[in-house]
């Protein structure tokens, strides 16, 4: 043992070579449970075939010793091998002390292949074996987390008593837990108990104080976050959100433009450094960020629509037109695009192309309640009365309490 002890030395101070050659060595008149000892520092720093060139035989001569067949199903698992893991594993029989452990480690080869229902029901049948052993719960805890059943997997976590398991805070858990299923406050409750410096944690931190409407606890969260990793892009955009919300307009736009600095590819950054930037007086800027989103996605609806009404509101119809031309060249098309064309174009008093785009949007709008009263009435406007008329008809099946439409339409049909 003093041999196995110096290798273990030897391996710590890198010195592999020579920590092999000894275990080599000390294989040829080593006792069957030094053997077991030779197979685990083998195991433990990675020299898997090693280690099976070791186990190998021993099972041969204890064929039902639990603690080698669980040793070996291990390393089975670390070496790709599941199929020979389940095969050791299943030999372990209900009486065995082991046969708890070994249904755990079934547990986690059947939730790797992702056999979820499998997994649980040999933690279950663990959990009734061994109902006071918190590792069991937990083992369950973590599944339903990993399958996004994060309700049953609150039920499981609350009965684990350690702050802390495999490298896994409770805690934490309980916090994203409650989070996903909507209960920020108790959500809210957890994250205040945690003292971390981690930057995912305090996103996710962010987002739940900010859905419990503690928009000053997302900002310090988010702000924090960006403290210790600037380049954790995704808080940009919320934190200025909620800048925004708050009516820091100045220092939402700063957040962003921020944002854009570590990526500039990031298409929701503009758009929102582009709006903020309209609030601050700065249309000409706003716009050109705005351009710069829709660049980036051609099928950003939010920010052409943006645009389309920015231009409206000044009347700049021909602008309009421009822009959704200019869409539709790159392949980007939506019925709105065309209605909204449809209403440039009225505007501007060419009433042949607005009845063109009119009619094209109809194809996709035949049931929009607003699309068919306007484009009633233009028909009417522009000498087809009876077509007219049968939209605003269709129009008054859907809204039939808009009297005044009904009026004129009795009126127009008498």
């Amino acid at each position: 043992m003093n041999e196995l002890t110096k290798a273990m030395q030897l391996l710590e101070n890198n010195d592999t070579e020579n920590a092999l050659s000894i275990l080599k060595q000390s294989l040829d008149h080593a006792t069957d449970d030094e053997k077991f000892t030779i197979a685990d520092i083998y195991m433990q720093w990675g020299f898997y075939e090693e280690a099976l060139s070791v186990l190998s035989p021993l099972i041969h001569i204890y064929p039902e010793e639990s603690e080698l067949l669980m040793m070996l199903a291990q390393l089975y698992t670390e070496m790709n091998q599941d199929d020979n893991a389940l095969e050791l594993l299943h030999r372990i029989s209900p009486g065995d002390d082991a046969y708890v452990p070994a249904l755990l480690q079934l547990a986690d080869l059947y939730q790797a292949q992702g056999l979820y229902e499998v997994a649980e029901q040999k933690l279950s049948e663990a959990r009734n074996l061994a109902p006071d052993e918190e590792i069991i719960d937990f083992a369950l805890a973590e599944l339903l987390f990993s399958i996004a059943d994060y309700g049953r997997a609150i039920t499981y976590y609350l009965k684990v008593q350690s702050p802390k398991i495999a490298d896994v805070t409770i805690i934490d858990r309980l916090a994203e837990s409650y989070a996903a299923i909507g209960q920020y406050e108790k959500a809210l409750d957890c994250f205040l108990q945690i003292d971390s410096e981690d930057p995912a944690l305090l996103f996710k931190f962010g987002l739940t104080a900010s859905r419990a409407g503690r928009n000053d606890l997302a900002i310090k969260a988010w702000e924090k976050t960006i403290e210790i990793d600037p380049y954790y892009y995704a808080v940009y955009y919320h934190l200025a959100k909620v800048y925004d919300e708050e009516e820091w307009v100045q220092e939402a736009y700063q957040t962003a433009k921020a944002g854009i600095d570590h990526n500039e590819y990031n298409k929701e950054l503009y758009y929102l450094a582009g709006t903020l930037l309209f609030k601050l007086d700065n249309p000409h800027e706003g716009e050109e960020y705005i351009r710069r989103a829709i660049d980036l996605d051609p099928d950003y609806k939010e920010a052409i629509l943006f645009l389309i009404q920015i231009f409206k509101d000044k009347e700049n119809h021909d602008a309009v037109i421009e822009l959704i031309q200019d869409m539709k060249l790159t392949g980007s098309d939506d019925s709105i695009y065309d209605w909204e064309l449809a209403r440039a174009y009225n505007e501007l008093e060419d009433y042949a192309e607005a009845a063109k785009y009119y009619q094209e949007a109809y194809v996709v709008l035949d049931k929009d309640s607003d699309f068919l009263k306007e484009y009633g009435y233009f028909l009417i406007e522009d000498g087809k009365k009876e077509d007219g008329l049968a939209l605003l008809k269709a129009y008054l099946q859907i809204i039939p309490e808009d009297a005044e439409t009904l009026e004129y339409v009795e009126r127009m049909d008498a």
